[in-house]
């Protein structure tokens, strides 16, 4: 994995497609043994921390504004996409049963909850359409689940009641939901009276699994039961958690969620030669490509006919939309939506949950096959998908690095003007002298003046160059302290512990700087 990363860090390529191909290479080199992914390994071990992860660092604002879309997708079109791929696995693969073929569609109807932002996110894809795609990924895992549950039930039982589907699946997702609130609430009490990092991050390490799995051991949503956890105290961490706190369990969470997921997409490349295996006496090479085009383009096709039809009701129902407070998302981000629809690891994982026998004892129908499609839409989505989205940001012009930027500067204005307003209002205090007030107020000037500049457009730049290179200057300075520290260690001086103290108070300090000289 560490080798692939690699690769991807000096090709810049997006690490997804290199770990999926570089697994792929693995899985096929002679030798090698057969690497089979335990599907409880996936939704039992990784999918609650990814999940919840995801959840904590999104903004509950962003996600109600685009409530809407959202829902449409992980909800609506989760059931358009099973519906869609079973019409059409049943009428071009000879022999696939009704139930088998909505099996199909239904293991194949979450997107990934990381493929699409990991690669859209790193390329300066627009806000919305990141929130907008990371909450339909939240979301629709538990959609999917429950429509699978149902699927194989029709075909190990022979049975299938709509009703009881439906119910089940509203009355699954208020619970999980329920679960994940009353978890959060009491993670919340007992972190608020805990100001101990490691304790703390122990803590939220294990949050995402007292959410998921009594909800998975009452037969309910533990993919909502985990993401409403979440987004909860993800929400009321700012009065949950110290700065200290928040800079190592941000830190911690950052690594865990990245190796997690590059050890899910090396996993994913490696199963291909298995799963191959298992098939190839079955199926010749064409009739297997034949399957896999058909399965892809009814994949695709009813996300990009969905995202495009819902963007035109909308026009039409909504034609006031210049009055709204979230205005409609421009066609450019609908198609970009359409485009970004991948499949990864939590589809692999829901088909290898599909039982090899039926309630008769008979083999359950295609299940390889089944299990090999899956396979071919991930490669197409995530590596064949995945290496045209830098174009086709480019080509409906949706780069927002400029719009982000401009926002930061503008929050950055408006909290060095709330500092010196706060100043003013300690000025009378005995405890405030009148020295180091001025001195604050004189920093907080020059960042106000500095960031106001970028918005100047006769400002010549010297202002943002006298910044640039006093931060150059601090940095070379904190690079003798910590030069000096490290002496002092090696003399005998001080301890590692002080060391290790005084480094993380320098390293604080370059961390507030720009950019590394």
């Amino acid at each position: 994995m560490t080798a692939l990363l690699l690769i991807a860090y000096s090709s810049r390529v997006p690490y997804p497609i290199v770990l999926v191909l570089g697994g792929l290479a693995v899985g096929f080199t002679p030798g090698i043994p057969n690497v089979q992914l335990e599907p409880d390994i996936v939704l039992v071990l990784f999918l609650p921390p990814l999940l919840y992860g995801a959840a904590f660092f999104s903004s509950l604002r962003d996600l109600r504004a685009n409530l809407q879309p959202v829902a449409s997708l992980s909800i609506g079109l989760v059931i358009a996409t099973m519906a869609v791929v079973g019409v059409a696995a049943h009428l071009v693969i000879d022999d696939m049963s009704w139930a088998a073929a909505f099996t199909l569609g239904a293991v194949l109807s979450p997107t990934d909850p990381v493929a699409a932002t990991a690669i859209a996110g790193r390329l300066g894809a627009p806000r919305r359409f990141v929130t907008v795609v990371e909450g339909e990924a939240l979301i629709n895992d538990a959609t999917a689940l429950i429509l699978l549950k149902f699927s194989v039930a029709a075909v190990v039982a022979g049975s299938f009641s709509a009703p009881m589907a439906v119910g089940e699946f509203i009355g699954s997702s208020l619970a999980g939901v329920a679960i994940g609130v009353a978890v959060s609430f009491l993670i919340a009490k007992i972190r608020r009276k805990i100001d101990d990092p490691l304790t703390e991050i122990s803590i939220s390490l294990l949050t995402p699994y007292l959410a998921f799995l009594p909800a998975s051991a009452l037969g309910v949503s533990g993919v909502l039961a985990a993401v409403t956890s979440g987004i909860w105290l993800g929400w009321r961490a700012p009065i949950l958690v110290t700065p200290s706190t928040r800079l190592q369990s941000t830190a911690v969470w950052e690594v865990l969620t990245f190796v997690l997921n590059a050890s899910l997409f090396v996993l994913l490349g490696t199963q291909l030669h298995g799963i191959l295996q298992t098939v190839s006496d079955s199926y010749s090479t064409a009739t297997i490509l034949l399957y896999g085009t058909v399965v892809s383009v009814a994949v695709i096709g009813v996300r990009f006919a969905w995202v495009l039809i819902a963007a035109v009701w909308r026009r039409l129902i909504w034609n006031q939309a210049r009055e709204m407070k979230n205005p409609l998302a421009p066609w450019g981000e609908s198609f970009l939506i359409g485009f970004t629809g991948m499949r990864g690891a939590v589809s692999l994982a829901a088909a290898l949950t599909i039982p090899e026998l039926t309630d008769a004892g008979d083999p359950f129908p295609a299940r390889d096959l089944v299990v090999l499609l899956v396979y071919i839409v991930i490669l197409v989505t995530i590596v064949g998908q995945g290496l045209l989205l830098p174009l086709v940001i480019r080509l409906v012009g949706l780069d927002d690095s400029d719009t982000v930027e401009a926002k930061e500067a503008k929050a950055r204005l408006k909290a060095a003007k709330a500092a010196i307003a706060r100043i003013e209002e300690l000025g009378a205090e005995s405890w405030v002298g009148e020295e180091t007030a001025t001195r604050m107020k004189g920093a907080y000037d020059f960042r106000i003046r500095r960031f106001s500049a970028r918005f100047d457009e006769d400002d010549d730049g010297s202002i943002e160059d006298r910044s640039q290179a006093y931060q150059r200057l601090r940095r070379e300075a904190l690079n003798a302290e910590r030069a000096e520290v490290v002496r002092l260690r090696d003399i005998g001086f001080i301890s590692a512990d002080v060391q290790h103290s005084i480094e993380r108070d320098l390293d604080l300090e370059d961390a507030r700087l720009d950019r590394p000289y």
